[in-house]
């Protein structure tokens, strides 16, 4: 969620787990970094391969589900999930010790924004959630002060700002503004999904049915 703080969880099962997850607690500036820089990418990606709908989907889908089954095994057996932590602590969010981790939700989310819509609606959409969600969180817990929804103002406005500034050039102004809004005030909706599932589903859903009024 934009600019919501989390906590290590107490009591692990597993005491070992304990001191690695207490280590990815904070900012986390190079978690955002990855989550911006994977996101361009496979914007990239999309763009300059132009591969076919079946190729798109496939390969995300068999990543996806790659990253599924692994986060279901780590869960499931302590030492594989302490060398996660262990070995991607500076990507690693305290939540992820017992839950899916965020990059496999980011994956899942592009797989089914790439299934459901077309490419001119799943760049923008995707771009979305690489740029506005990490800069918006980043902010929200370095500067949030005041408490808005399930984050802060503070990163809520953030977000929106990014979201339009990124959604503008594909959109044009207005229609920007107005789906930056619209994902804005819904992000803040204590959502049982992952932010990486319904902001890129929720953004290209919207973009989609706008598509003849872009400017």
């Amino acid at each position: 969620m934009t600019g919501s703080r989390t906590t290590t969880p107490a009591g692990s099962p597993d005491p070992g787990l304990d001191p690695l997850v207490g280590r990815t607690d904070g900012l986390q500036p190079w978690r955002r970094v990855f989550h911006a820089a994977c996101g361009i990418a496979l914007a990239a990606a999309l763009v300059v391969l132009d591969p076919s709908w079946a190729a798109a989907t496939g390969a995300l889908g068999i990543l996806a589900a790659g990253l599924l089954l692994f986060d279901l095994l780590r869960l499931r057996i302590p030492r594989l999930n302490r060398l996660f932590f262990r070995l991607l602590r500076p990507f690693a969010s305290p939540r992820e010790a017992r839950g899916v981790a965020s990059s496999t939700w980011f994956i899942l989310g592009a797989f089914l924004a790439v299934a459901l819509f077309p490419l001119q609606v799943v760049v923008p959409a995707l771009l979305v959630l690489a740029l506005a969600d990490p800069a918006a969180s980043y902010v929200g817990r370095r500067w949030g002060r005041r408490p808005f929804g399930t984050g802060t103002f503070e990163g809520s406005l953030v977000f929106l700002a990014v979201a339009a500034v990124v959604l503008a050039p594909f959109t044009g102004v207005a229609v920007a503004v107005g789906v930056a809004v619209a994902v804005t005030a819904a992000e803040r909706i204590p959502w049982s999904l992952d932010d990486n599932l319904v902001i890129p589903l929720l953004t290209g859903a919207l973009l989609w049915s706008l598509v003849p009024f872009w400017g």
